[in-house]
Formats: C-alpha cells, structure tokens, sequence
C-alpha cells in the first residue's frame, strides 16, 4: 500500500519522544523497552508554523516594553497566589500534575467558579467529563458561577474556536492528554499529540494574553505523561504532594518563570473540596502524642515559610539477615548516612536493628536543617527515653558528628516561639546572628551528642 507524498512515517517513543526512522526494541535515550509507536506526521507546509495570527513580532528595546497593563490575577486561594508566586501573570501557561483523585481538577474548578463573573469569563474545557458530569461535580462543591463556561470537548481546532467566540479572560483544559489534532494521526496522549496541542494553546495564551491552566496526568512512576519538552514549554509545573487517604495537599512548584520554586501552598481536602490552611505548623502537630519515645520536632524552610514538622522514629532488632531501613518523606540515602554517624561518632549500634522513620503528614522533607531532628528520634527510640516535648531541635548533621549552621534560623524560632516551645538546639554557629531578648531558652551546641544530652530526658 503507497503512503501519501505529504506525509512521513517514523516511530516515537512515548517515554522521552525520541523519533527514530524505523522501530527499536529499546530507546536509546531513555533506555525504555518497546516504547516505540509508528507515527505519521504531516508535511510543513500543512501544519501550525508559529505565526497563527499572521502578524509577525517585531524586535524591541527592553526599555521601550511596558508591563504596566499586565497586573497580576488574584485568585480565590491565598495559599494558590503563595505557590504562583503572588498571582496569575497574564498569557502565562501553567501545568499542573498529580496522582489521580489528588484533587487537580477540584482546585481548578474551585478556582474557575470564584473568579468567573458577568465581566470575567472563564472557559473550562474538558475532555474527560461530559459538561452534565462537571455540572454535578460542581453542584457537589457547592459552586455557582455566571462567568463560567463549560466546552465539552477533545478536538484542539474547536477549543481555539470557542475561545475566538467567547474571548474568556481565563482559560482551564482538564486535560492536555485528552487533546488532539486532526493533522496528526496519532492517537490523543501519544508524544506528538500533546507535544503539538500544548503548542496551540501556548500560541493562544502568548498571543491573546490569556492564562492557562493544563492538568497533566502522571505515569505509574510518577512523571508526568507525555514529552519531557512539556515541562519546558510551560512557564510553571506545579506538582499536587500527599496521599489520597489523607486529609492534606500539598501544592509545590517544579518550575516558575514568574516566581519561587520553593513555595508551597497547604489544604485540606473536604466534602466540600479543597480548603487552604494557613498555619500548617498547628495542623502537623495537632495529633502529637508528647509521651512516646521515638518522636521529636523539626521545622523546614519552604520559601519563606516556617513550617513545624513532627518526625517519628522506630528501631527495633532485625529479625532478618538484612536490616530494614524504611522511611516516608525522608530521602533514604540521608537516613542511611546519618546511620552511619550514629553507629560510627556517637556509638549507637544500629546496624543490625530495623530502623523506620516518618514525616507525619505526608510532607516531604529536602533539607538538612531536619538531620539534628532524625538523629535524636532514632536514638530516643534506641534509649527508650522521651525527647523534651517543649523542645525543637534545628540543626544539619555532618559526618564527623558535629552540628553545623542552617539558614533563616530567626524565622524558625520565631515560628517555634509562636506555637508555645519553650527550648531549642541550635548549631553554635547561629547564635551570633540570633537578637537579643528572645522567650526561648537556647542551646546552642557543636556536637550531635551535646544536643541528644541537652533533649533526651
């Protein structure tokens, strides 16, 4: 059977979209097995060139370019404006991911429903619901809206069709992998399909200056589906955090042009949808049982948050040949080497007991102000002997056992302060920069042993 002149065939890899003139067992760029998929692409002359509106952009200086009529978008979520980095900026793309039932399309909905009004609209467009479906959904959330548009639909042609008619002023598309084009044959979610229909709706949002909202599914290892250059192509990636049988989210940004990317916005899940929560430190330690061994209070920086965060240690005697080492929202390589201080500097024999360690809450922890924290929960469980409930402990651990300085230590103690600890362990390169006057009792120390002594009653 003869192929059309205009059109070219080639295989794809649906992990990385790597093409390849002919099938291949394994991609060789992302090492994947039988991922390749046969593709036909049409000819240049036929498919999007970039310049939609046929007006070409002219070369400007960079002091002659105003941004003074493009003021950002509150939404609804303080908690959403702190993780955008103050707002929505106009014609910015915006991906967001996350395991199914996290609650993407909830806080998009929410967020469309309580900015749409008679002079604001907002184009839904959905591809997985039909519009009576998000019509229940909503009502299920107790949202109402008369600037809210609801467009059933999964051709791309026909969403930039919608939007040329309603010209909305916000515009939300749940989701980018149920898209397609009718140029491409490839089917809706393939590499091409959402590498091309992200295209056009960046086109639409460069050239109209209209936000965009793109839910992005995740693959069983929790990347995002599709291309790679996905994630480039779109000014922010923000990521959903927490599990589905949990109350709380957490909502963190990968990438922002417009913002910080250590920012994270906290809610609660709901009958009623997702709620924010504005004191996180209050609700991580709202179950904190005082009297166990085990346990002890640490507090992360998230942009410039302070967040207080209980850790829970448990060791016990492996009744295997090989120890266990578990832990959730810790970086398992951080606990095994702050292991090895504890058996090497500080003589605890932990290499033949289970160790498991967990941030209550489901939060992830990234930074090393937290090791001081780790430490003194797994050699209290070791000790059988209760961390001092009013104490905090704030420090990173090196490997010749000494305590070294963090950042932002005002902040966390202020934060401590707030929630009623009456002591904490610092690293002694802190207290210089620490003011004069504060409420708390301070110890400040060198070494990890110093600290187990100061908290370990």
């Amino acid at each position: 059977m003869n192929k059309s002149k205009k059109e070219k065939v080639h295989f794809v890899c649906q992990s990385c979209g790597n093409i390849s003139p002919r099938w291949l067992g394994k991609c060789p760029a992302c090492d994947s097995w039988n991922s390749f998929v046969e593709e036909r692409a049409p000819a240049a002359d036929v498919r999007t060139t970039g310049h939609a509106s046929g007006v070409r952009s002219q070369p400007l200086p960079l002091e002659a370019i105003s941004t003074d009529q493009m003021p950002r978008l509150q939404t609804i979520s303080p908690e959403f404006n702190r993780v955008l980095g103050g707002g929505i900026v106009p014609g910015a793309v915006i991906l967001i991911g996350g395991d199914p039932g996290i609650g993407k399309s909830t806080l998009l909905l929410q967020e469309a429903a309580g900015l749409g009004r008679r002079d604001f609209k907002v184009l839904y467009v959905t591809g997985e619901e039909s519009a009576q479906q998000t019509k229940m959904r909503a009502q299920r959330l107790g949202l109402d809206s008369e600037g809210l548009y609801i467009l059933a639909e999964t051709e791309i042609e026909s969403v930039r069709d919608a939007v040329a008619g309603l010209n909305p002023r916000l515009i939300v598309v749940d989701s980018i992998q149920t898209m397609y084009t009718p140029l491409l044959e490839s089917a809706p979610g393939s590499v091409s399909q959402v590498r091309e229909c992200a295209l056009r709706l960046i086109q639409v949002a460069k050239s109209e200056h209209i936000p965009v909202f793109l839910v992005g599914h995740v693959t069983k290892e929790g990347m995002l589906a599709g291309p790679k250059v996905l994630e480039h192509m779109v000014d922010a990636l923000l990521l959903f955090e927490g599990d589905r049988d949990h109350f709380y989210r957490i909502l963190r940004a990968a990438k922002n042009r417009f913002g910080s990317t250590r920012e994270i916005g906290v809610f609660e899940m709901t009958e009623r949808g997702l709620r924010d929560v504005p004191n996180p430190s209050a609700v991580f330690l709202s179950e904190r049982q005082t009297a166990n061994n085990g346990s002890s209070v640490i507090c992360c920086m998230e942009g410039t948050r302070p967040i207080l965060l209980e850790i829970q240690a448990l060791v016990s005697p492996s009744n295997y040949g090989l120890p266990q080492r578990t832990t959730n929202g810790i970086d398992i390589k951080r606990l095994q080497m702050l292991l090895a201080v504890l058996e090497k500097r500080l003589g605890y024999r932990v290499g033949t007991m289970d160790v498991y360690v967990n941030a209550v809450g489901g939060f992830r922890i990234d930074e090393t102000a937290a090791d001081i924290g780790v430490v003194a929960c797994i050699a209290s469980s070791m000790r059988s002997r209760v961390i001092d409930p009013e104490a905090i402990l704030i420090g990173e651990v090196g490997l010749g056992g000494e305590l070294r300085s963090v950042a932002h230590i005002e902040a966390r103690l202020a934060e401590a302060e707030k929630m009623g600890f009456k002591r904490a362990v610092i690293p002694r390169g802190n207290k210089k920069s620490l003011p004069t006057g504060t409420g708390m009792n301070i110890f400040a120390v060198s070494q990890a042993q110093e600290a187990l002594d100061a908290v370990l009653q």
